[in-house]
């Protein structure tokens, strides 16, 4: 049974229903894409999610940043930054991903009741949708350069068909992409594999020529720390992939005991299990370029279509070239499908926030394509390792405050233990993550240029992740958890039963059914609402949090929506 809930005023004086736009209305296109996601919605397998999350792990920028690490400071400083730099991705994805896929949320919303508040995950949707345009812009120009090697397409139209090639994709919701990333997964791995099952039956002496080159630039085949600092830096600019995979992890099914294996296999395969494969392509990526310098130099050699090609071509003579544009466009289609969807939420999340409107995720596809092709057509490409060290210094340090409240604050009960992300319960800026994470990042960018020397600068990402981790705790011990709620949520009282949190009321503004998590108390309508309308809600001057609460029966009889 349907809890429904009063609404103000006679039926001739109550409020209008808010209808939206048919865009924001469908979701299955839209995806759920600024609330929870209902466990009536999450009806694909542990399997089927981890596929299609792995999925947009295809990307080829992995073989250009191996590359342009190992060519810039040699095997052996090179190597080690990408594997340590995989481990801290991989330590801090691990409580993430397991939040996201618990409470069924995207990063967006993990980071809102994750120590920033409901506007200072603002500045963290930016930092996100950034990552996502950027990622895009360089995956994009990477097929654009196979477009170019293989139907000689100058690159300012390859950059336009790379971008107009993933909307189809992008513009639909969960299921057309599950779709596309199952169909294309055999090839993709096939090509993946081909390059270098071919390299080791013929040249397997060239492995340990790879392992004793020193690099392009005189960097020795010895360690240098300054070489694995920066290095790892480039690396870890790949850390807020973790947002992208978490954002197919919120509809993973509950976990129960008959499924409870699988489960965590999934969510630690998709979630930051992505990097294993990501170093070990960086790796590869990096050997790749080591064999082709000497045939089509070096700038060339970072480009991951060319050395692709000189790999296979001694096994598929004249079909090379035909073979490794596809697997680079079929590569390409399955990462920024990812990109251009994450990205929609993000720019979604930020806008509906600050403009109290939300025309429909898909319109923030547009958005997010357009700023990346914008980047491609100024060649972004060309200073990959410039705008990835930056970036890292700012990413990091947000990754490693919401770590911090997971694994530490919330353990001790310095911030409430479950994930609340409604507004009405939050406040505006929560200093515990947001001030953790500006602190961080001012301190780690100001390292990035040099303030503090050069071994500082090699390690301000570090720098960044250590502050930012310490800070948090800190802050939210000396502020005994206050800033993490404006207000006590009213509406889960105790702990719940997984019934109960199926259980459905209906909204007073749009009245539309929605599940017990995604409901607040709302005082202006006396009534239930749900968080897309009180995100949107322009006029009410946050007024629960000063009027007190409105007392909301519980559903007795808690059903799932059909």
């Amino acid at each position: 049974m349907t809890g429904t809930l009063p609404t103000t005023g006679t039926p001739e004086t109550a409020p209008p229903k808010r209808t939206y736009a048919p865009l924001a209305a469908n979701e299955n296109r839209e995806d759920y894409s600024l609330r929870f996601a209902p466990h009536s919605f999450r009806r694909w397998s542990p399997f089927v999610v981890a596929t299609t999350a792995l999925g947009g792990i295809a990307y080829l920028a992995d073989f250009a940043i191996g590359a342009s690490i190992v060519l810039s400071y040699g095997f052996t400083s090179g190597v080690l930054a990408i594997l340590a730099a995989a481990l801290v991705i991989f330590v801090t994805g691990v409580p993430i991903a397991h939040a996201c896929a618990k409470y069924g949320v995207d990063m967006d919303l993990l980071t809102r009741g994750a120590g920033f508040g409901y506007f200072g995950s603002t500045l963290t949707s930016l930092v996100y949708a950034s990552f996502t345009v950027i990622f895009f812009s360089l995956e994009g120009s990477i097929m654009a350069q196979a477009f170019e090697l293989a139907l000689s397409i100058p690159l300012p139209i390859g950059y336009l068909l790379s971008t107009l090639i993933v909307l189809p994709f992008a513009l639909y919701g969960m299921g057309a992409v599950a779709k596309m990333q199952a169909w294309t997964q055999p090839l993709w791995i096939a090509g993946l594999v081909l390059p270098f099952v071919v390299v080791a039956i013929r040249e397997p002496g060239k492995f340990a020529e790879f392992a004793s080159f020193g690099g392009t630039e005189g960097a020795g085949s010895g360690f240098s720390a300054i070489g694995f600092g920066f290095g790892m830096g480039v690396a870890l600019s790949l850390i807020g992939q973790i947002g992208e995979q978490a954002d197919y992890l919120r509809f993973m099914p509950e976990k129960t005991s008959s499924n409870k294996r699988a489960w965590w296999g999934a969510v630690l395969a998709a979630g930051p299990g992505w990097v294993i494969l990501g170093a070990a392509k960086q790796i590869g990526g990096a050997l790749l370029a080591f064999l082709a310098l000497g045939v089509v130099g070096k700038a060339h050699a970072l480009e991951p279509i060319a050395p692709y090609l000189e790999a296979v071509k001694p096994a598929l003579g004249p079909a090379a070239l035909t073979f490794a544009a596809l697997f680079v466009v079929v590569s390409q289609i399955k990462i920024n499908t990812t990109n251009a969807y994450s990205g929609s939420l993000s720019f979604a999340n930020f806008f509906s926030r600050v403009l109290h409107r939300h025309p429909g995720r898909v319109w923030y596809v547009l958005v997010n394509c357009g700023i990346a092709l914008a980047l491609m057509e100024f060649g972004a490409f060309a200073f990959l390792n410039k705008i990835l060290g930056f970036y890292s210094n700012v990413a990091i340090a947000w990754i490693g405050a919401v770590c911090a409240d997971l694994i530490i604050v919330k353990p001790l009960g310095l911030s409430p233990r479950y994930i609340e992300f409604k507004r009405a319960y939050l406040p505006k800026i929560n200093p515990v993550g947001f001030g953790s994470m500006i602190v961080a990042s001012a301190l780690s960018i100001t390292a990035y240029f040099g303030a503090f020397g050069q071994f500082m600068a090699a390690f301000s990402p570090l720098l960044a992740l250590v502050v930012a981790m310490v800070l948090v705790p800190a802050l939210a011990a000396a502020t005994k958890g206050r800033t993490y709620l404006a207000r006590p949520n009213s509406v889960i009282r105790q702990k719940l039963s997984s019934e109960e949190l199926r259980a459905t009321h209906i909204c007073t503004v749009c009245q539309d059914e929605f599940e017990l998590p995604d409901i607040a108390d709302c005082a202006k309508q006396s009534g239930a609402i749900c968080s897309l309308c009180c995100t949107l809600d322009s006029t009410c001057h946050d007024l629960c949090q000063t009027a007190g609460p409105v007392d909301l029966p519980m559903p007795t009889m808690p059903t799932a929506r059909p």
